[in-house]
């Protein structure tokens, strides 16, 4: 799957678990990240706030996102 910033510079990866609606809150998405469910380019990654950017590749369950 990928994710096109349409012209911005970056996405949280709070928001982005929350805005493909692979999570139902950002809630959620903080907790999910927080545990350990998420890898940002290969390396679990407990920032909720990581700032992800053309390239990166998250990891979540089943969905690998690659950001364009």
């Amino acid at each position: 799957m990928e994710f096109d910033l349409n012209g911005h510079e970056f996405i949280t990866l709070n928001n982005l678990l929350k805005v493909l609606n692979l999570v139902g809150t950002g809630g959620e998405a903080n907790i999910r990240i927080e545990i350990g469910e998420v890898k940002v380019n290969g390396v679990v990654e407990t920032q909720k706030r990581k700032k992800l950017r053309p390239g990166d590749v998250v990891n979540f369950q089943t969905a690998v996102i690659t950001i364009k």
